[in-house]
């Protein structure tokens, strides 16, 4: 808004009191000597910078897209920051999972270490056999102090990502089984999506406003044109500072056209033109950047749901091993060695399905962040840019576009500015 002040014409009033000891000598009149005065000065000055060339109206432009990517740079941060805290609660509900599970893990530890002792007790095993039990299972009871200490400072992360201290954060406990899974994701994307990115539109704001230099260094080169108008008053006396004959009044109008200031207006112009094709690499590998993120999280899930399958499964093997080992190692058809194996065969298994678990969430949230988060169908008209399209929907199908080919051009007319004005650079005084 302030820019844009630029556009129109300034205008002041004034008033001036002026107290004066003047000598006849100064008038060459030596005969009048020397007499006090008083002046009394009322004043209205218009001046008006003609934008013939449009420089000033391409340094409004510059300073709106400035304005735009200081918008952009908080959405992308409070992208970020929404990103972290889903992440940070994904984390914690996969480690109550995991400490739930060493727990459940321990507890049949504990009922084979009961049993291995009464089979000792009557002779039917040996003390060996006891003591790997009792082993096996003081080590999965030491796994789960670290875990413990993980989910505190998960906890304590999460208080920081809300702006609480983590005596005063009370936030709810986050577990797995009530997080859920958009039914359909999507295997591909329309470009539009990535096009909405606030780190995308920060360096289209850039590119923006570097062009737009590029024009304001041009109009320098051109003449400046300037009407300027006052009109007033002046009087001995106040009383009579408006009344007949004390009216003044001039008009002028000008024009500058710089000649020679030893080729720092050129070079200005030819800094601006670099200035311009570096935003537009910059812009350029920006975009790329983001559909590397899309391409490489939608790759990164389809990888999640195979091996979460795989993980289910193996899950649901190791524990049906286990249990028919247990029932033979009882029965006396199975020796106590291949029990420890299918106990640290489930362990394993059981604690690589609640990472496999969390790491499809964390993705599908990577997934979200990698297209921008939706932030434009937020109710604040301001936020939302011209054109914005809704947030994904998965399941739907309007996902059409392959992600290894998506593409999305640069801003045309932005680019076009620069080559032109990259082959105007060498001319110019």
């Amino acid at each position: 808004m302030a820019g844009r002040g630029a556009l129109s014409p300034s205008v002041s009033a004034g008033y001036q009191v002026t107290r004066e000891k003047a000598s006849g000598e100064q008038f060459g009149l030596p005969q009048l000597g020397s007499f006090l005065y008083t002046l009394n000065s009322a004043s209205v000055n218009v001046s008006y910078t003609i934008d013939a060339f449009g420089g000033v109206r391409r340094q409004v432009e510059s300073l709106r897209a400035q304005a735009d990517y200081q918008r952009y740079a908080l959405e992308a941060s409070y992208l970020a920051l929404t990103a972290n805290v889903v992440t940070a609660a994904i984390t914690e509900a996969s480690l109550r999972e995991q400490i739930a599970a060493t727990e459940r893990i321990a507890q049949d530890q504990r009922q084979q270490l009961d049993i291995s002792q009464k089979r000792f007790d009557a002779g039917g095993t040996s003390r060996a056999d006891v003591l790997q039990q009792q082993a096996a299972l003081q080590s999965t009871l030491a796994s789960l102090p670290p875990l413990r200490t993980q989910l505190a400072q998960q906890r304590t992360l999460l208080a920081t990502y809300v702006g609480k201290l983590p005596a005063d954060y009370a936030g709810a406990e986050f577990k797995l089984e009530t997080l859920t899974l958009p039914t359909d994701l999507p295997v591909s994307v329309p470009s539009k999506f990535i096009e909405q990115r606030p780190d995308v539109q920060q360096y289209e704001a850039l590119l923006h406003q570097s062009v737009a230099q590029i024009g304001v260094a041009t109009a320098n080169m051109l003449p400046q044109l300037t009407l300027q108008a006052s009109g007033g008053a002046d009087s001995l006396a106040f009383s009579d500072l408006f009344g007949p004959g004390t009216v003044i009044w001039s008009l002028i109008g000008g024009a500058t056209q710089p000649v020679f200031k030893g080729g720092q207006l050129l070079h200005q112009r030819r800094a601006a033109v670099a200035a311009a094709q570096a935003a537009a690499a910059n812009y350029k590998a920006t975009v790329l950047s983001a559909f590397q993120d899309v391409a490489n999280t939608l790759y990164a899930l389809q990888g999640d749901a195979d091996t979460l399958a795989a993980n289910v499964l193996a899950e649901r093997s190791a524990a049906d091993s286990l249990a028919l080992v247990e029932l033979q190692y009882k029965a006396g058809g199975a020796s106590f060695l291949q029990v420890l194996t299918a106990e640290q065969n489930h362990q394993t298994a059981a604690i690589s399905l609640v990472k496999a678990r969390a790491q499809r969430f964390a993705d599908t949230a990577a997934l979200f962040q990698a297209l921008g988060g939706g932030w434009w169908n937020r109710s604040d008209p301001g936020a939302r840019p011209q054109n914005a399209i809704p947030a994904p929907s998965f399941g739907d199908s309007s996902f059409s576009s392959p992600a290894p080919g998506l593409s999305r051009p640069a801003p045309a007319a932005a680019l076009q500015d620069v080559g032109t004005a990259s082959s105007r650079s060498s001319t110019g005084s």
